[in-house]
């Protein structure tokens, strides 16, 4: 089925009552994705009480794990190409149980550099899990489900970092650092029992080639080559990097502005703010299915929601500390889901099974790199008082707003063309 064809969607509760396979993977990955949040929440406190709330530290626990995962990703991406899309995901999440274990049995958490190296080391897990979850999807689900599948990963994903954030601040500031990082080791331990229940997925047996490094190499450059030919692909990789380019350091002054705006203790404000993120963040696409689905509305999805999801920044920097700001934040990224689950399917359903991995890779590539250059910046910002926290916000809304309006003067009318010519 052409990619502009009326595309029928099921409902989510269809989705998940008729597609068993889909239904664990989605549950192990919510209870994974909730985990998830329990650790980063403690690796920022980590930070700040070893640097005396220095924002840079801070800052630089997201950029180690974007400058980490960013390099690995052509390399995870290749291989989700080559080997088991199952036994990937799997190997992930038990890697990252072990890495939990170690650290925790033996107090290995001691010092800033030893939260970036936990920090590093669980971005590899997730490096090989990422691009192997996207090209597995397309395996067990049809054209049509991709849409609500997609729509239901952002969800679950986005309400797992809501109730991840928010509970693991809580527990947290209660039990203390160690009590959540064994909470998501356990979840991890617990997702990847789950997956083994899955069918095998891709890719076919046939697509396997030579393990030699410079074979792998081949691969990696033919799948760039891929994207660059084949502009409808091209242009929706970079979609999610726009968004990055203000987004990357949004997520770092969400952290700034949970320790300044006296939502509760440290840990607790923090995951307030990112509750009200992660449920905006699936709201947006669950919400928004039928209009992703409008053909007449797709070639401005992607810009329409970039340029809202700045305009709500400005709000962010404008409003005093409150209610409003929260509503904004939830708002803000309700816009940059939509963004997300609509270039994610649009990828999937224009490429084929065999550069999936790669395409994903590539994707993930972007939009990290990006996350860990808007990060740094805006953190080496703040520790030098260059700007105030406000200020920073504002200038990472105009970057969001200017990447928007590029996208709709210059993607949208080759995304109609597209539309129309392969429709």
């Amino acid at each position: 089925m052409s990619p502009a064809t009326t595309v029928t969607s099921p409902s989510y509760l269809g989705l998940l009552r008729k597609n068993g396979a889909f239904r664990r993977l989605f549950a192990s990955e919510m209870v994974m994705f909730t985990g998830d949040w329990f650790s980063v929440i403690a690796m920022f406190i980590l930070a700040a009480e070893a640097t005396d709330d220095s924002p840079l530290a801070i800052a630089g626990v997201l950029a180690v794990r974007s400058f980490t995962f960013a390099p690995l990703e052509p390399i995870t991406g290749m291989l989700a190409d080559r080997y088991s899309r199952k036994k990937l995901m799997i190997a992930s999440n038990l890697i990252s149980f072990l890495i939990l274990a170690i650290v925790l049995t033996f107090d290995l958490l001691g010092e800033l550099w030893t939260v970036y190296l936990l920090a590093m080391s669980l971005v590899v897990g997730r490096a090989v899990y990422d691009p192997a979850q996207t090209a597995y999807l397309p395996n067990i689900c049809d054209e049509e489900e991709l849409l609500t599948a997609n729509a239901l990963v952002s969800g679950g994903w986005s309400a797992s970092m809501g109730i991840g954030a928010g509970i693991g601040g809580l527990t947290i500031s209660k039990y203390g650092v160690d009590m959540g990082l064994w909470f998501d080791s356990m979840t991890f331990l617990f997702a990847g029992l789950v997956i083994i229940s899955l069918p095998r997925g891709g890719p076919e047996p046939s697509q396997k080639a030579s393990s030699s490094p410079l074979a792998m190499l081949r691969e990696i450059l033919s799948g760039w080559k891929h994207i660059l030919a084949h502009p409808q692909i091209r242009r929706i990789v970079l979609a999610k990097g726009l968004w990055a380019t203000g987004g990357g350091a949004q997520v770092f002054l969400l952290i700034l502005i949970g320790m300044e705006a006296g939502f509760g203790e440290v840990a607790a404000g923090i995951g307030i703010v990112y509750l009200c993120r992660g449920f905006g963040s699936g709201f947006g696409p669950l919400v928004s299915r039928p209009l992703m689905s409008s053909e007449k509305a797709k070639p401005y999805i992607i810009g329409v929601a970039l340029t809202g999801a700045g305009c709500l920044y400005l709000g962010v920097s404008f409003f005093e500390w409150g209610v409003l700001t929260l509503v904004c934040i939830f708002l803000s990224h309700a816009c940059s889901g939509v963004s997300w689950v609509f270039s994610t399917t649009i990828l999937q359903r224009r490429t084929t099974d065999e550069w999936m991995g790669r395409v994903a890779g590539t994707d993930n590539l972007i939009i990290t790199l990006t996350m860990g250059v808007s990060t740094i910046i805006a953190g080496v910002a703040m520790e030098n008082q260059v700007v105030t926290l406000r200020e920073m916000l504002i200038a990472t809304a105009l970057t969001q707003i200017t990447a928007g309006i590029l996208w709709l003067l210059f993607a949208s009318p080759k995304e109609k063309v597209f539309m129309q010519i392969d429709g």
